[in-house]
């Protein structure tokens, strides 16, 4: 497996989020490239696309993390998402009204319960950064991925921490707050992030293959051929 190399400043400590994505892996290759020590955190919540718990080992390991914690955080207790249940998850959407009502996909407070757990991470290891891949452009329509939300939490953090008294205040970082998923894969390509070790998908088959109908499969499609390139995953 080619493993993808950095050129290193500092090394201070960042927790990044690391789902198994195309994003989180993006969002982990920016954070490694701005010089951090990485301490990856995989939340394995019950999701039915599990098999995105592998991709994120396989992405830790390629891009180099110092330590990386696999969390369970069984959200299948509460419910209310197709992605922790087994209400059918929406297929075929129309590209165009993508973003424009949040789908059944959508868990309750996901990345709120996330960037808690993140945050915990961080203050226990020292890291002064968390890095999670969010964007409010091509995307679901989630209310946990707006710019309202990471501001919201980045005020959290810094009332919340022993830590924050004490130094320097937290700050969680979203370098893809602001791009297309195209923008997305054209900046990991930059870096050398391997995307076919990613999942995206939020009903994968049994055997991990991708089911290319979901909302999530579809922007990520969309997105490779607006680039022109195949997607490796596929």
């Amino acid at each position: 497996m080619r493993r993808v190399s950095y050129k290193l400043s500092i090394m201070s400590r960042a927790v990044v989020l690391l789902s198994g994505g195309l994003d989180s892996a993006t969002a982990a290759a920016i954070a490694k490239e701005e010089g951090h020590e990485l301490f990856a955190l995989t939340i394995d919540y019950g999701q039915r696309h599990q098999i995105e718990i592998e991709s994120a080992k396989k992405i830790a390991e390629n891009i180099g993390v110092e330590k990386h914690i696999i969390m369970p955080v069984d959200l299948r207790l509460f419910g209310g998402s197709s992605l922790t249940s087994e209400t059918e998850v929406p297929k075929d959407i129309p590209f165009e009204q993508i973003g424009q009502n949040i789908p059944n996909t959508y868990v309750p407070a996901r990345n709120t319960v996330f960037l808690a757990l993140a945050l915990a991470y961080a203050e226990s290891v020292g890291a002064e950064k968390i890095y999670i891949g969010i964007s409010s452009v091509d995307y679901s329509g989630y209310p946990d991925c707006r710019p309202e939300f990471l501001q919201a939490f980045n005020t959290l953090a810094h009332l919340a921490t022993k830590a924050d008294t004490e130094k320097a205040p937290f700050q969680i970082e979203a370098p893809l707050i602001s791009l297309t998923k195209r923008e997305t894969i054209q900046r990991g390509l930059q870096l050398g992030v391997d995307y076919s070790l990613t999942l995206t998908c939020y009903d994968p088959s049994p055997e991990g293959k991708s089911c290319r109908r979901c909302e999530s499969c579809q922007l990520r499609q969309n997105a490779f051929r607006e680039l022109g390139i195949p997607d490796p995953a596929l």
